[in-house]
């Protein structure tokens, strides 16, 4: 159903039933609420017998929503969608538009359209049948405005790894808003993210949704790998298939040449794999990918979005666990960019998806062994071998008291009820390496250095237990140091060559989002994927596939 039909139905409707109506209003006049209805509707008895049948259904029907009731008692149980005047008509047709490009969004036109339908709007035939669509407009617009503003999905219903907690709009308020608003369609354009990320997003889709139509990127490519110098019709297919994806311009050549090495390259770089330019068997895999799968990608990435709808500061730090990448942002630009490690893909080390404030770091830190680690890695073998175990690790007390191994009766504890905590002291050798970075958070979370060099040469970086590891953790300080020291390599290096533990609070803390995006746009626009390492995003989208949104069928 297009806007501009289901606009038309519904003045059809309103014409026919306007004669039926006015009658109705004028013999409702001196009719009262019933005292049961009033009090489970919140009026008192002395407002009630001043209510005609339409505000008695407004009020009836509001009940069960505590903002809209407040609404619809304090506009006096007015109509802002059905009263039949200019500006009514002007909001629910802005309503009705709205709806008619949900879809736009990668939301359930589908869904929104059968709560119109519920709402009995082409059966109208009394003052009450149109006080109960009115409240039915109203918590249609709030039930639109919070899908396009905040996501469909409640996060931490998906994965538990998914902390998010996304911006929660005002709706009574935002019912006065669009009460208020002398041209309403502007508002509910405003209510979707404004961030650019969002609009390239948008961009892509369309963009995706296009190609499928014209029938995707064509066959599959016919081989587990090729390289530069083989020919035939699979190099053939290669060419044809990264043609439609953009990366190169039609030719036709059979022959695996520098050209075609390039567009490999380039498919290499945004898909996260090694930039070789030889298609092996994973770079196969990845062009081989169907469209509807990268259209899923970035529909699960507005709703992430949408999640994120919030200011995240005009300088913030970026965490994009399947990207395995830490950027600064200052004012939407990339300032520092370095590779990361993060959580292993196992239930108990998976990186949480949060957002909270760097507020200082600590150069030459401790590593407390956090309590679930100690457990199942240290303590069985400490308390076997009777403390000669793990030597870099301290026992601390309660009072974080250093004890002496010695001094500990081994044969009395388990690793349950072992008493003391774990601590390793700084030093080159320090899990945390030389400097951590702290959002105090309940995950303990924190961005460190690492002795571990050697992971950051992989592609895939999933190795640790929750933590994210830095491959430039110095350049990392100084970048952040350098709001607040003229020379922010000689200020860490001096700390640093201390050897001892020195706390440096940040003088502007800095948010940090943790995010998990597999599909996200460059500052140009370029669409970039990653695979989806969690498998997080698997169950975002099964999850707005409940909801009812659906990817177009191929030539729809």
């Amino acid at each position: 159903m297009t806007a501009r039909r289901a606009l038309g139905a519904w003045a059809a409707i309103r014409s026919g039933a306007l004669g039926a109506l006015a009658t109705l209003a004028t013999a409702a006049t001196g009719l009262s609420l019933p005292s049961a209805a009033a009090a489970s509707a919140g009026v008192s008895a002395e407002l009630a017998a001043r209510l005609t049948p339409f505000m008695i259904a407004v009020a009836e029907t509001a009940a069960q929503d505590r903002e809209i009731a407040a609404f619809y008692r304090a506009n006096g149980y007015r109509p802002i969608w059905t009263g039949g005047d200019e500006d009514d008509r002007r909001r629910l047709e802005a309503l009705l538009s709205a709806i008619a490009r949900a879809e736009d969004h990668a939301l359930p036109r589908a869904r929104f359209e059968q709560a119109l339908r519920r709402a009995g709007l082409d059966r109208i035939a009394t003052q009450r049948e149109m006080g109960r669509a009115e409240v039915a407009l109203s918590r249609i617009f709030l039930d639109y405005a919070k899908a396009v503003h905040s996501g469909l999905l409640t996060p931490s219903a998906i994965d538990p790894g998914i902390e998010r907690k996304p911006p929660e709009l005002d709706r009574r308020a935002l019912l006065e808003r669009v009460a208020a608003a002398d041209d309403p369609a502007p508002l509910l354009r405003s209510l979707a993210p404004r961030s650019p990320e969002y609009a390239r997003l948008m961009r892509a889709k369309r963009e995706l949704e296009a190609q499928l139509a014209r029938g995707g990127w064509g066959p599959r490519v016919p081989a587990s790998s090729l390289r530069p110098g083989d020919q035939g019709a699979a190099v053939v297919a290669l060419r044809d298939r990264l043609v439609a994806m953009g990366y190169m311009e039609r030719s036709l050549s059979a022959v695996y040449d520098g050209k075609l090495q390039q567009a490999v390259q380039a498919f290499q770089l945004d898909h996260g794999l090694p930039a070789d330019g030889i298609a092996g068997g994973a770079t196969i895999r990845e062009i081989n990918r169907d469209i509807e799968d990268r259209l899923r990608s970035v529909y699960v990435a507005m709703e992430r979005e949408r999640w994120l709808n919030v200011d995240r500061g005009a300088r913030h730090i970026w965490v994009n666990i399947p990207d395995f990448v830490v950027r600064i942002i200052d004012n939407g630009k990339v300032t520092f960019e370095t590779r990361s490690v993060v959580g292993k893909n196992t239930s108990d080390r998976r990186t949480p998806e949060f957002s909270d404030v760097m507020e200082y770091m600590e150069i030459n830190p401790n590593w407390n062994v956090p309590r679930s680690i100690a457990v199942k890695e240290y303590l069985p073998s400490i308390i076997a071998s009777g403390g000669a175990a793990a030597r870099h690790l301290q026992l601390i007390d309660s009072r974080g008291n250093v004890v002496s191994r010695a001094a500990v009766d081994y044969a009395r504890y388990s690793p349950s009820n072992f008493p003391y905590d774990l601590r390793q002291p700084p030093g080159d050798g320090n899990a945390l390496g030389l400097v951590k970075f702290m959002f105090p958070n309940p995950h303990n979370i924190y961005l460190h250095d690492t002795p571990a060099k050697s992971l950051f040469e992989r592609d895939r970086r999933d190795f640790s237990h929750g933590c994210i590891r830095l491959h430039k953790p110095f350049e990392f300080a100084y970048a952040l140091l350098a709001r607040q020291v003229s020379d922010p390599v000689r200020y860490f290096h001096e700390r640093l060559e201390s050897g001892r533990l020195t706390r440096v609070d940040l003088e502007q803390p800095v948010p940090v989002h943790i995010v998990y995006r597999t599909a996200y746009t460059s500052a140009r626009g370029k669409l970039i994927f990653r695979d989806d390492v969690y498998g997080r995003d698997a169950k975002v989208f099964a999850a707005l596939e409940a909801q009812g949104v659906r990817v177009p069928r191929p030539g729809s």
